[in-house]
This record gives C-alpha cells, structure tokens and sequence, in this order.
C-alpha cells in the first residue's frame, strides 16, 4: 500500500509550494513508511509515501521517462509489467528501474490516455505531461474494479488529489460542507456509492474512469465498463426446464 496525493493550479493563479505538498503527504505516512518524494514545478506539485515491494532500491518515486518531460505517482501493482516492458523495449523505450511504476510512465508515452487498456490489475495514479507544444496536463486513473482508491476536489481553479480524502482537506480552499445525499446513502446503506463522498467538495475518481486536466479544466471519462453478457435466445419452457434440471437432487450411493 502507497499513498499519492499533488495539487495542479490549472488557472495559474498561485505557485505550488514544497510545504503545502509535505503538510498533504504527512497524512498518508501511514500507507507508505519507507519513503516520500516530492516534485514541485511553478503551477503542478505531485508527492507519494511508498511501501517498498517491488525494486526496493530503485524504485523511488516520482520517476520520469528518459527526458524527464512526463512524471508519475503511483499506487498500486501491475501484473502484467513485465511483458509491457519488454514490448516497449522493442519500440525503443529506455528504463532506469525495475519496477511496475516506470513502465507506466513510457506506456503513457506511448499511448497517452490510453494507456489504461493495456494494465492488469489495480492503480491509482497522477501523470504530468509537460512535453513541449501539448500544453502542460494531468491524467489522473484508478484501476478498472476500483480497488485503489483516489479522491480529488475541483475549486474552479485548482485541482486536489489523494489517495485518501485527509490530505485534500488539509488545503485550506476545500470546504468541509457535508453532502447530505452521501449522508442519506450511509445511513440507508453503510455505504457511500462513487463518485460521493461525505463532502460535497470532494469527490472519488470512479473505477475504470480518467481525469484529465489542464488549462481548460477538468474532464472526466470512462474507459472500461462491465461487458454485456451473452444472453442466449431460449424460450420461457426451455428456460424453466433447465432450471428444474440444474436444481434437483444429485442421486446418492447409499
């Protein structure tokens, strides 16, 4: 288990400040006791606590591609990492790690949003893409179960994120008015269903969606969903004699 949590000024209305990270990633040390990373640009500020699993030595985050133009946090654990490594080796990626993380980092090079149809298995993560002639951006994507967690808050002007919902409060611009539907919905059902929360500043990234942000603000798609099932056209008797048939007794050798 890690923490990430970062800040974008998408309006360009204050710098991001090294504290105001530390004062939001000192929340989740409790999810990754081993070490904390920091970058702070002008108008983006992304931190991490990480639990050492894979690439213990190397593996500190944020990581970046080979020019150092793309940088990510990450949360999570990808199965299928290896592989992904090895094809974007072929295409002529160069890695510095070991780990999951910095594979992401170039298959988000590769792919841009997309990158997310190519993972297996659970993530939370935030990207900043500040690639000449794009337009600095921020993709943030959680896993396509949900299984890791991330929350954010959108001001108007400035974009708020973690893994838990404390390090968004700390920011001093997030109001801590209740949402009352979230409220009604934990009281009826002991639990609050994405994208609320108990805050009605602050909401949870929904599996299998992306945000992405930039200076045109906030956007919020879904990239993978449950598949249809295959229904099979069988008439109502069919139906009711399959049924009878998988629901009678087995027989018993006595």
């Amino acid at each position: 288990m890690c923490g990430i949590c970062g800040v974008v000024e998408y309006r360009g209305t204050r710098p991001v400040q090294r504290d105001r990270l530390e004062n939001m990633n000192q929340t989740l040390a409790h999810r990754g006791p081993d070490d904390s990373g920091y970058l702070v640009e002008s108008g983006v500020g992304l931190a991490m606590r990480r639990l050492s699993i894979i690439d213990v030595a190397g593996g500190a985050q944020p990581i970046a591609n080979e020019d150092e133009t793309i940088w990510i946090v990450f949360n999570g654990e990808i199965y299928n990492f290896l592989s992904l490594r090895q094809q974007l080796l072929e295409k002529g990626h160069r890695f510095r790690t070991d780990g999951d993380t910095e594979v992401v980092v170039h298959l988000y090079e590769e792919y841009g949003r997309n990158c997310v149809d190519h993972l297996d298995r659970m993530f939370a993560f935030a990207i900043y893409d500040r690639r000449p002639g794009r337009g600095e951006r921020v993709l943030l994507a959680r896993d396509r179960l949900g299984k890791k967690p991330l929350y954010y808050c959108d001001t108007g002007q400035s974009l708020i994120f973690g893994s838990e919902i404390k390090p968004i409060l700390r920011d001093p611009d997030v109001s801590r008015e209740l949402d009352y539907e979230a409220l009604d919905h934990y009281l009826s059902l002991l639990m609050i269903p994405d994208p609320l929360t108990i805050f009605r500043s602050i909401r949870k990234l929904p599996a299998g969606h992306v945000l992405e942000c930039d200076a045109s603000g906030v956007r919020i798609s879904r990239y993978w969903d449950f598949p249809d099932p295959d229904y099979e056209d069988i008439s109502e008797e069919e139906a009711v004699a399959r049924c009878a048939g998988s629901c009678s007794p087995r027989s018993k050798n006595v």
